[in-house]
C-alpha cells in the first residue's frame, strides 16, 4: 500500500510543500487527458487510498469526495484537451495537463513526485516515480481525483453524444465504443490522430 516514505524523505532533505501528480485518460480514443496535483498534510494516514485502477468506481467517487471535502489537503486539477493532443501529441499534453494542475495549487510545491517516468523539462522540481501511485500517497490521491473528475466528465459529454456510450467506457476502445465508431463515425471529441478513429475518417 502506499505511503509516505517518498514525501517525508523530501521533507528531511529541506523541501516543505510534495505534490503528487498523476494522471487519467492517456489510452482512450476520446476525450480529454485528465491531470491532478495533490499535497497532503505531514503525517496524513488513509488506509483506503491506493491506486485509482485498483479501486471499484464506487469506492473511487468516495475517496474523491473524502479528500475534496479534507480542507487540509491542497488539490488542483486540469486537463489536455483533445485539441491539444491532436497538436503536439498524447505525452505531451499528459506533460502539459500535469503542469497546469501543479500550477493551479493555492500552495506553491516545493517539489513533485510525478508517476511514471521524468518529465522533460517539468515547471517545478521533479523527480519521476514508476509505479508512484502504488507508493506514494499524493500520487493515489492524485490518481483518484485525476480519474473521478475525467469519468465525470465523460458522462456529461455523453449527453451531447448520446450515441456511443462514453457513459459506460468513458471513451475506451471497448467492444462497444468500436461498434458505435463503426456505425457513427468519429465526432468531435475523438482523437483523430489514434487507431482505428484515423482509419474511420
Amino acid at each position: 500500500m502506499p505511503d509516505l516514505s517518498l514525501e517525508e524523505e523530501l521533507i528531511k532533505s529541506g523541501q516543505r510543500w510534495i505534490a503528487g501528480i498523476d494522471e487519467a485518460g492517456r489510452g482512450p480514443l476520446a476525450g480529454p487527458v485528465s491531470a491532478a496535483a495533490v499535497i497532503l498534510p505531514v503525517g496524513y494516514q488513509n488506509d483506503e487510498l491506493d491506486d485509482s485502477k485498483k479501486l471499484t468506481e464506487k469506492r473511487r467517487e468516495l475517496l474523491y469526495e473524502e479528500l475534496i471535502a479534507d480542507q487540509s489537503i491542497c488539490w488542483a486539477h486540469a486537463y489536455g484537451e483533445v485539441e491539444e493532443i491532436e497538436e503536439i501529441n498524447i505525452l505531451q499534453a499528459t506533460h502539459v495537463a500535469m503542469a497546469r494542475a501543479a500550477a493551479g495549487l493555492k500552495q506553491e510545491p516545493s517539489f513533485c513526485l510525478i508517476d511514471g517516468l521524468d518529465v522533460p523539462g517539468f515547471p517545478l522540481p521533479a523527480r519521476g516515480v514508476v509505479k508512484g501511485d502504488g507508493l506514494s500517497l499524493s500520487i493515489a490521491a492524485a490518481s483518484i481525483i485525476a480519474k473521478v473528475m475525467r469519468d465525470r466528465h465523460m458522462r456529461v459529454l455523453a449527453e451531447e453524444f448520446p450515441d456511443y456510450g462514453f457513459e459506460r467506457h468513458k471513451g475506451y476502445g471497448t467492444k462497444e465504443h468500436l461498434e458505435a465508431l463503426r456505425l457513427h463515425g468519429p465526432c468531435r471529441i475523438h482523437r483523430k490522430s489514434f487507431q482505428p478513429v484515423a482509419s474511420l475518417l
